[in-house]
Protein backbone atom coordinates (compact mmCIF):
# COMPACT_ATOMS: atom_id res chain seq x y z
CA UNK A 1 0.00 0.00 0.00
CA UNK A 2 1.36 3.40 -1.01
CA UNK A 3 0.46 7.01 -0.28
CA UNK A 4 1.11 10.34 -1.98
CA UNK A 5 3.31 12.89 -0.24
CA UNK A 6 2.84 16.37 -1.69
CA UNK A 7 4.76 19.52 -0.86
CA UNK A 8 2.52 22.35 -1.93
CA UNK A 9 3.08 25.87 -3.12
CA UNK A 10 4.49 25.21 -6.57
CA UNK A 11 2.85 26.69 -9.65
CA UNK A 12 2.06 24.08 -12.27
CA UNK A 13 3.48 24.94 -15.69
CA UNK A 14 3.88 23.09 -18.96
CA UNK A 15 1.92 20.54 -20.96
CA UNK A 16 0.00 17.43 -19.91
CA UNK A 17 -1.60 14.80 -22.17
CA UNK A 18 -4.98 13.38 -21.20
CA UNK A 19 -5.56 9.62 -21.41
CA UNK A 20 -8.59 7.79 -22.77
CA UNK A 21 -11.90 8.24 -20.99
CA UNK A 22 -12.42 5.88 -18.04
CA UNK A 23 -16.21 5.97 -18.27
CA UNK A 24 -16.11 5.16 -21.99
CA UNK A 25 -13.55 2.38 -21.61
CA UNK A 26 -15.43 0.46 -18.93
CA UNK A 27 -18.50 0.36 -21.19
CA UNK A 28 -16.73 -0.27 -24.50
CA UNK A 29 -14.59 -3.16 -23.25
CA UNK A 30 -17.64 -5.25 -22.16
CA UNK A 31 -19.36 -4.26 -25.42
CA UNK A 32 -16.72 -6.29 -27.26
CA UNK A 33 -18.49 -9.39 -25.92
CA UNK A 34 -21.18 -8.78 -28.55
CA UNK A 35 -18.74 -9.01 -31.46
CA UNK A 36 -18.27 -11.98 -33.77
CA UNK A 37 -14.63 -11.03 -34.32
CA UNK A 38 -11.54 -9.44 -32.82
CA UNK A 39 -11.82 -5.90 -31.47
CA UNK A 40 -8.78 -3.66 -31.30
CA UNK A 41 -9.39 -0.79 -28.87
CA UNK A 42 -6.98 2.14 -28.84
CA UNK A 43 -6.40 5.02 -26.40
CA UNK A 44 -7.28 2.75 -23.47
CA UNK A 45 -6.35 4.36 -20.12
CA UNK A 46 -3.89 2.41 -17.96
CA UNK A 47 -5.98 2.44 -14.78
CA UNK A 48 -7.08 -0.21 -12.32
CA UNK A 49 -10.78 -0.15 -13.28
CA UNK A 50 -9.78 -1.01 -16.85
CA UNK A 51 -7.47 -3.75 -15.58
CA UNK A 52 -10.37 -5.19 -13.55
CA UNK A 53 -12.93 -5.22 -16.37
CA UNK A 54 -10.32 -6.64 -18.75
CA UNK A 55 -9.50 -9.41 -16.28
CA UNK A 56 -13.19 -10.26 -16.00
CA UNK A 57 -13.39 -10.73 -19.78
CA UNK A 58 -10.28 -12.91 -19.62
CA UNK A 59 -11.86 -15.03 -16.87
CA UNK A 60 -15.00 -15.36 -19.00
CA UNK A 61 -12.78 -16.95 -21.65
CA UNK A 62 -12.03 -14.06 -24.00
CA UNK A 63 -8.67 -13.77 -25.67
CA UNK A 64 -7.08 -10.59 -24.31
CA UNK A 65 -3.80 -9.12 -25.51
CA UNK A 66 -2.10 -5.84 -24.67
CA UNK A 67 -0.57 -4.54 -27.89
CA UNK A 68 1.00 -1.65 -25.96
CA UNK A 69 0.19 0.39 -22.86
CA UNK A 70 -2.85 2.01 -24.52
CA UNK A 71 -4.00 -0.59 -27.06
CA UNK A 72 -6.03 -3.66 -26.21
CA UNK A 73 -7.03 -6.55 -28.45
CA UNK A 74 -10.06 -8.61 -27.41
CA UNK A 75 -11.26 -11.82 -29.05
CA UNK A 76 -14.67 -12.59 -27.47
CA UNK A 77 -15.39 -15.67 -29.58
CA UNK A 78 -14.09 -18.22 -27.02
CA UNK A 79 -16.48 -16.97 -24.31
CA UNK A 80 -18.88 -19.77 -23.35
CA UNK A 81 -20.26 -18.60 -19.99
CA UNK A 82 -22.77 -15.95 -18.98
CA UNK A 83 -21.58 -15.78 -15.34
CA UNK A 84 -19.14 -12.98 -14.45
CA UNK A 85 -16.35 -13.39 -11.92
CA UNK A 86 -17.66 -12.20 -8.56
CA UNK A 87 -14.46 -11.11 -6.80
CA UNK A 88 -13.42 -8.55 -9.41
CA UNK A 89 -16.89 -7.40 -10.46
CA UNK A 90 -17.97 -6.50 -6.94
CA UNK A 91 -15.24 -3.84 -6.63
CA UNK A 92 -16.24 -1.66 -9.58
CA UNK A 93 -19.41 0.11 -10.54
CA UNK A 94 -18.93 -0.46 -14.27
CA UNK A 95 -19.27 -4.22 -13.85
CA UNK A 96 -23.00 -3.78 -14.44
CA UNK A 97 -22.28 -3.29 -18.16
CA UNK A 98 -21.61 -7.01 -18.23
CA UNK A 99 -25.34 -7.51 -17.67
CA UNK A 100 -26.32 -5.83 -20.94
CA UNK A 101 -23.45 -7.31 -22.94
CA UNK A 102 -23.94 -10.91 -21.75
CA UNK A 103 -27.72 -10.62 -22.05
CA UNK A 104 -27.33 -9.30 -25.59
CA UNK A 105 -25.09 -12.21 -26.57
CA UNK A 106 -26.41 -15.17 -24.58
CA UNK A 107 -29.88 -13.93 -23.55
CA UNK A 108 -28.73 -14.75 -20.01
CA UNK A 109 -26.43 -12.90 -17.60
CA UNK A 110 -25.43 -13.46 -14.00
CA UNK A 111 -23.37 -10.65 -12.47
CA UNK A 112 -22.70 -9.58 -8.89
CA UNK A 113 -24.25 -6.36 -7.66
CA UNK A 114 -21.86 -3.54 -8.62
CA UNK A 115 -19.40 -1.87 -6.26
CA UNK A 116 -17.08 1.11 -6.83
CA UNK A 117 -17.23 4.43 -4.99
CA UNK A 118 -19.64 4.66 -2.06
CA UNK A 119 -21.67 7.65 -3.23
CA UNK A 120 -25.00 6.65 -1.77
CA UNK A 121 -27.88 4.59 -3.11
CA UNK A 122 -27.21 3.69 -6.72
CA UNK A 123 -29.99 1.30 -7.73
CA UNK A 124 -30.12 -0.54 -11.03
CA UNK A 125 -33.91 -0.46 -11.25
CA UNK A 126 -33.84 1.56 -14.49
CA UNK A 127 -31.47 -1.02 -16.04
CA UNK A 128 -33.84 -3.82 -15.08
CA UNK A 129 -36.83 -1.83 -16.33
CA UNK A 130 -35.14 -1.58 -19.73
CA UNK A 131 -34.28 -5.28 -19.80
CA UNK A 132 -37.89 -6.15 -18.90
CA UNK A 133 -39.18 -4.03 -21.78
CA UNK A 134 -37.01 -6.14 -24.10
CA UNK A 135 -38.55 -9.35 -22.72
CA UNK A 136 -36.11 -10.31 -19.95
CA UNK A 137 -36.94 -11.40 -16.41
CA UNK A 138 -34.65 -11.00 -13.43
CA UNK A 139 -34.11 -12.26 -9.92
CA UNK A 140 -31.72 -11.22 -7.17
CA UNK A 141 -30.10 -13.98 -5.16
CA UNK A 142 -27.09 -13.93 -2.81
CA UNK A 143 -25.96 -10.56 -4.09
CA UNK A 144 -26.10 -11.67 -7.73
CA UNK A 145 -28.33 -10.31 -10.48
CA UNK A 146 -29.68 -13.04 -12.77
CA UNK A 147 -31.30 -11.74 -15.99
CA UNK A 148 -32.58 -13.99 -18.76
CA UNK A 149 -34.85 -13.93 -21.80
CA UNK A 150 -36.15 -16.50 -24.25
CA UNK A 151 -35.79 -13.81 -26.90
CA UNK A 152 -35.04 -10.09 -26.91
CA UNK A 153 -37.50 -7.91 -28.78
CA UNK A 154 -37.24 -4.18 -29.39
CA UNK A 155 -39.55 -1.91 -27.41
CA UNK A 156 -39.94 1.64 -26.11
CA UNK A 157 -38.31 2.45 -22.78
CA UNK A 158 -38.84 5.70 -20.86
CA UNK A 159 -36.26 6.22 -18.14
CA UNK A 160 -37.76 7.71 -14.99
CA UNK A 161 -34.47 9.47 -14.28
CA UNK A 162 -31.59 10.30 -16.60
CA UNK A 163 -29.19 7.41 -16.02
CA UNK A 164 -25.91 6.95 -17.87
CA UNK A 165 -25.56 3.35 -16.74
CA UNK A 166 -29.11 2.37 -17.67
CA UNK A 167 -28.86 4.08 -21.06
CA UNK A 168 -25.65 2.21 -21.90
CA UNK A 169 -26.90 -1.12 -20.58
CA UNK A 170 -30.13 -0.96 -22.56
CA UNK A 171 -28.15 -0.13 -25.71
CA UNK A 172 -25.94 -3.18 -25.10
CA UNK A 173 -28.92 -5.49 -24.60
CA UNK A 174 -30.91 -4.05 -27.52
CA UNK A 175 -28.26 -3.88 -30.22
CA UNK A 176 -28.86 -7.49 -31.34
CA UNK A 177 -32.53 -7.68 -30.33
CA UNK A 178 -35.27 -8.18 -32.90
CA UNK A 179 -36.87 -4.96 -34.07
CA UNK A 180 -36.43 -1.37 -32.90
CA UNK A 181 -35.76 -0.14 -29.37
CA UNK A 182 -36.40 3.49 -28.44
CA UNK A 183 -34.88 4.94 -25.25
CA UNK A 184 -36.55 8.17 -24.13
CA UNK A 185 -35.07 10.52 -21.51
CA UNK A 186 -31.72 8.96 -22.38
CA UNK A 187 -28.39 10.19 -20.98
CA UNK A 188 -26.44 12.41 -23.38
CA UNK A 189 -22.91 12.09 -21.94
CA UNK A 190 -19.95 11.91 -24.36
CA UNK A 191 -19.19 8.32 -23.33
CA UNK A 192 -22.72 7.27 -24.34
CA UNK A 193 -21.95 8.67 -27.80
CA UNK A 194 -18.58 6.88 -27.75
CA UNK A 195 -20.20 3.55 -26.89
CA UNK A 196 -22.72 3.98 -29.71
CA UNK A 197 -19.97 4.89 -32.16
CA UNK A 198 -17.98 1.81 -31.13
CA UNK A 199 -20.96 -0.47 -31.66
CA UNK A 200 -21.81 1.22 -34.97
CA UNK A 201 -18.24 0.62 -36.13
CA UNK A 202 -18.99 -3.10 -35.63
CA UNK A 203 -22.16 -2.90 -37.73
CA UNK A 204 -24.79 -1.83 -35.20
CA UNK A 205 -27.49 0.67 -36.18
CA UNK A 206 -27.80 3.16 -33.31
CA UNK A 207 -29.16 6.62 -33.99
CA UNK A 208 -29.60 9.68 -31.80
CA UNK A 209 -26.81 9.09 -29.27
CA UNK A 210 -26.06 12.43 -27.65
CA UNK A 211 -29.76 13.38 -27.65
CA UNK A 212 -32.47 12.37 -25.20
CA UNK A 213 -34.06 9.93 -27.67
CA UNK A 214 -31.93 7.03 -28.90
CA UNK A 215 -33.14 4.48 -31.45
CA UNK A 216 -31.49 1.07 -31.79
CA UNK A 217 -32.32 -0.99 -34.86
CA UNK A 218 -31.43 -4.58 -33.99
CA UNK A 219 -28.93 -6.47 -36.13
CA UNK A 220 -28.01 -10.15 -36.16
CA UNK A 221 -24.25 -9.90 -36.21
CA UNK A 222 -21.52 -7.50 -35.13
CA UNK A 223 -18.08 -7.81 -36.67
CA UNK A 224 -14.65 -7.05 -35.24
CA UNK A 225 -13.39 -3.49 -35.40
CA UNK A 226 -10.60 -1.06 -34.59
CA UNK A 227 -11.68 1.89 -32.50
CA UNK A 228 -10.08 4.70 -30.49
CA UNK A 229 -11.66 5.83 -27.21
CA UNK A 230 -12.33 9.54 -26.66
CA UNK A 231 -10.12 11.56 -24.28
CA UNK A 232 -11.24 11.71 -20.67
CA UNK A 233 -13.08 14.98 -19.95
CA UNK A 234 -12.92 14.48 -16.17
CA UNK A 235 -9.18 13.88 -16.17
CA UNK A 236 -8.83 17.00 -18.34
CA UNK A 237 -11.04 18.98 -15.98
CA UNK A 238 -9.00 17.81 -13.00
CA UNK A 239 -5.75 19.15 -14.51
CA UNK A 240 -7.56 22.36 -15.45
CA UNK A 241 -8.64 22.78 -11.83
CA UNK A 242 -5.13 21.98 -10.59
CA UNK A 243 -3.67 24.66 -12.86
CA UNK A 244 -6.20 27.18 -11.56
CA UNK A 245 -5.61 26.22 -7.90
CA UNK A 246 -1.84 26.71 -8.14
CA UNK A 247 -1.91 29.98 -10.16
CA UNK A 248 -0.44 27.92 -12.97
CA UNK A 249 -0.14 27.98 -16.74
CA UNK A 250 -0.93 24.56 -18.21
CA UNK A 251 -1.72 23.35 -21.72
CA UNK A 252 -4.01 20.32 -21.41
CA UNK A 253 -3.58 18.27 -24.58
CA UNK A 254 -5.52 15.46 -26.28
CA UNK A 255 -8.95 16.80 -25.36
CA UNK A 256 -12.24 17.58 -27.09
CA UNK A 257 -12.88 21.18 -25.95
CA UNK A 258 -16.63 20.89 -26.50
CA UNK A 259 -16.78 18.16 -23.84
CA UNK A 260 -15.23 20.63 -21.37
CA UNK A 261 -17.57 23.59 -21.95
CA UNK A 262 -19.39 23.43 -18.61
CA UNK A 263 -16.07 23.15 -16.75
CA UNK A 264 -14.44 25.95 -18.74
CA UNK A 265 -17.46 28.20 -18.14
CA UNK A 266 -17.22 27.84 -14.35
CA UNK A 267 -13.47 28.42 -14.32
CA UNK A 268 -13.91 31.58 -16.38
CA UNK A 269 -16.68 32.72 -14.02
CA UNK A 270 -14.14 32.37 -11.20
CA UNK A 271 -11.60 34.56 -13.00
CA UNK A 272 -9.50 31.84 -14.64
CA UNK A 273 -8.44 32.24 -18.28
CA UNK A 274 -9.28 29.30 -20.54
CA UNK A 275 -8.13 29.32 -24.17
CA UNK A 276 -9.49 26.68 -26.53
CA UNK A 277 -7.59 25.16 -29.46
CA UNK A 278 -8.43 22.29 -31.80
CA UNK A 279 -7.50 19.50 -29.39
CA UNK A 280 -6.20 21.30 -26.31
CA UNK A 281 -7.04 23.97 -23.77
CA UNK A 282 -4.70 26.35 -21.98
CA UNK A 283 -5.55 27.30 -18.41
CA UNK A 284 -3.88 30.26 -16.69
CA UNK A 285 -4.58 32.17 -13.52
CA UNK A 286 -2.91 35.32 -12.25
CA UNK A 287 -5.44 37.01 -9.94
CA UNK A 288 -7.70 35.99 -7.08
CA UNK A 289 -10.50 33.49 -7.52
CA UNK A 290 -14.06 34.79 -7.49
CA UNK A 291 -16.94 33.06 -5.73
CA UNK A 292 -19.61 31.31 -7.78
CA UNK A 293 -22.43 28.82 -7.39
CA UNK A 294 -22.25 25.33 -8.85
CA UNK A 295 -25.13 22.96 -9.57
CA UNK A 296 -24.29 19.48 -10.81
CA UNK A 297 -26.53 18.17 -13.58
CA UNK A 298 -26.55 15.46 -16.25
CA UNK A 299 -24.66 16.37 -19.41
CA UNK A 300 -24.40 19.06 -20.76
CA UNK A 301 -24.61 20.47 -17.22
CA UNK A 302 -21.72 20.64 -14.77
CA UNK A 303 -20.55 17.06 -14.12
CA UNK A 304 -20.87 15.56 -10.65
CA UNK A 305 -17.46 13.94 -11.19
CA UNK A 306 -15.90 17.44 -11.15
CA UNK A 307 -17.73 18.67 -8.05
CA UNK A 308 -15.05 17.82 -5.44
CA UNK A 309 -12.32 19.39 -7.58
CA UNK A 310 -14.26 22.63 -8.04
CA UNK A 311 -14.94 22.71 -4.29
CA UNK A 312 -11.19 23.02 -3.67
CA UNK A 313 -11.10 26.10 -5.89
CA UNK A 314 -14.14 27.61 -4.19
CA UNK A 315 -12.41 27.03 -0.84
CA UNK A 316 -9.79 29.54 -2.00
CA UNK A 317 -12.19 32.00 -3.65
CA UNK A 318 -13.20 35.33 -2.16
CA UNK A 319 -16.65 35.23 -0.56
CA UNK A 320 -19.28 32.55 -0.14
CA UNK A 321 -20.11 29.94 -2.77
CA UNK A 322 -22.87 27.34 -2.83
CA UNK A 323 -22.64 23.86 -4.35
CA UNK A 324 -25.86 22.00 -5.12
CA UNK A 325 -25.26 18.29 -5.70
CA UNK A 326 -28.11 16.89 -7.80
CA UNK A 327 -26.75 13.45 -8.70
CA UNK A 328 -25.29 11.45 -5.76
CA UNK A 329 -26.31 11.45 -2.10
CA UNK A 330 -22.86 10.97 -0.54
CA UNK A 331 -20.71 13.06 -2.87
CA UNK A 332 -19.68 15.37 0.03
CA UNK A 333 -17.92 12.64 2.03
CA UNK A 334 -14.59 14.30 1.24
CA UNK A 335 -15.49 17.55 3.02
CA UNK A 336 -14.22 16.42 6.43
CA UNK A 337 -10.84 15.65 4.87
CA UNK A 338 -10.75 19.04 3.15
CA UNK A 339 -11.63 20.75 6.43
CA UNK A 340 -8.55 19.13 8.00
CA UNK A 341 -6.59 21.28 5.56
CA UNK A 342 -8.31 24.48 6.68
CA UNK A 343 -11.24 24.68 4.27
CA UNK A 344 -14.49 26.14 5.63
CA UNK A 345 -17.30 24.05 4.18
CA UNK A 346 -20.63 23.24 5.78
CA UNK A 347 -22.92 20.57 4.35
CA UNK A 348 -26.66 20.20 4.70
CA UNK A 349 -27.97 17.29 2.66
CA UNK A 350 -27.12 17.96 -0.97
CA UNK A 351 -26.07 21.57 -0.37
CA UNK A 352 -22.57 22.72 0.58
CA UNK A 353 -21.78 26.29 1.62
CA UNK A 354 -18.14 27.17 0.98
CA UNK A 355 -16.54 30.16 2.73
CA UNK A 356 -13.32 31.13 0.96
CA UNK A 357 -10.10 31.13 3.00
CA UNK A 358 -6.72 32.71 2.32
CA UNK A 359 -4.90 29.40 1.99
CA UNK A 360 -5.00 25.68 2.79
CA UNK A 361 -2.55 23.89 5.09
CA UNK A 362 -0.99 20.50 4.40
CA UNK A 363 -2.34 17.64 6.52
CA UNK A 364 -2.62 13.84 6.56
CA UNK A 365 -5.83 12.85 4.73
CA UNK A 366 -7.47 9.82 3.14
CA UNK A 367 -9.17 9.57 -0.26
CA UNK A 368 -12.76 8.38 0.38
CA UNK A 369 -13.46 7.83 -3.33
CA UNK A 370 -12.03 8.40 -6.80
CA UNK A 371 -12.92 12.04 -7.50
CA UNK A 372 -12.56 13.09 -3.86
CA UNK A 373 -9.04 11.69 -3.99
CA UNK A 374 -8.26 13.82 -7.03
CA UNK A 375 -9.62 16.86 -5.19
CA UNK A 376 -7.33 16.18 -2.23
CA UNK A 377 -4.37 15.97 -4.62
CA UNK A 378 -5.29 19.43 -5.95
CA UNK A 379 -5.63 20.71 -2.39
CA UNK A 380 -2.21 19.33 -1.53
CA UNK A 381 -0.63 20.97 -4.56
CA UNK A 382 -1.79 24.45 -3.56
CA UNK A 383 -1.55 24.08 0.24
CA UNK A 384 1.23 25.35 2.45
CA UNK A 385 3.41 22.58 3.80
CA UNK A 386 3.16 18.84 3.26
CA UNK A 387 0.07 16.78 2.56
CA UNK A 388 -0.02 13.00 2.85
CA UNK A 389 -2.85 11.20 1.04
CA UNK A 390 -3.62 7.58 1.88
CA UNK A 391 -6.01 5.18 0.14
CA UNK A 392 -4.62 6.25 -3.25
CA UNK A 393 -5.84 3.03 -4.85
CA UNK A 394 -9.15 4.89 -5.16
CA UNK A 395 -7.44 7.60 -7.23
CA UNK A 396 -5.69 5.09 -9.47
CA UNK A 397 -9.04 3.54 -10.42
CA UNK A 398 -9.53 6.50 -12.77
CA UNK A 399 -6.28 8.45 -13.26
CA UNK A 400 -3.36 7.14 -15.26
CA UNK A 401 0.03 8.03 -13.73
CA UNK A 402 -1.36 11.12 -12.03
CA UNK A 403 1.76 11.58 -9.91
CA UNK A 404 4.13 11.32 -12.90
CA UNK A 405 2.02 13.73 -14.96
CA UNK A 406 1.95 16.28 -12.15
CA UNK A 407 5.72 16.02 -11.65
CA UNK A 408 6.17 16.89 -15.34
CA UNK A 409 4.21 20.08 -14.59
CA UNK A 410 6.49 20.91 -11.66
CA UNK A 411 4.40 19.50 -8.85
CA UNK A 412 6.26 18.05 -5.87
CA UNK A 413 4.42 14.75 -5.45
CA UNK A 414 5.97 11.43 -4.47
CA UNK A 415 4.65 7.93 -3.98
CA UNK A 416 5.94 6.34 -0.80
CA UNK A 417 5.08 3.07 0.94
CA UNK A 418 2.71 3.18 3.90
CA UNK A 419 4.42 1.42 6.82
CA UNK A 420 2.48 -1.58 8.12
CA UNK A 421 0.31 -0.90 11.15
CA UNK A 422 1.90 -1.99 14.39
CA UNK A 423 -0.03 -4.47 16.46
CA UNK A 424 -0.09 -4.50 20.23
CA UNK A 425 2.41 -6.91 21.73
CA UNK A 426 1.14 -9.52 24.12
CA UNK A 427 2.35 -8.90 27.67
Amino acid sequence: MDKFVIRGGRRLRGEVAVSGAKNAAIAIIPAAILSDGVCRIENVPDITDVASITRILYDLGAGVRNIDSSTLEIDPRPIRTHVATEDLARHMRGSYYLLGALLGRFHHAVVTMPGGCDLGVRPIDQHLKGFAALGAKHRLENGMVDVRAERLTGNSVYLDVVSVGATANIILAAVKAEGVTVIENAAKEPHIVDLANFLNSMGADIRGAGTDVIKIYGVRHLSGTTYSIIPDPIEAGTYMAAAAATCGDVLVKNVIPKHLESISAKLEEMGVTVEEFDDSVRVTRTGKLSKCNVKTMPHPGFPTDMQPQICVLLSLAEGTSIINENVWDNRFRYVDELKRMGAQVSVDGKIAVVEGVDHLEGAPVKAPDLRAGAALVIAGLCARGTTQIENIDQIERGYESIDAKLRLLGGDIRRVPVPPARTAQAI
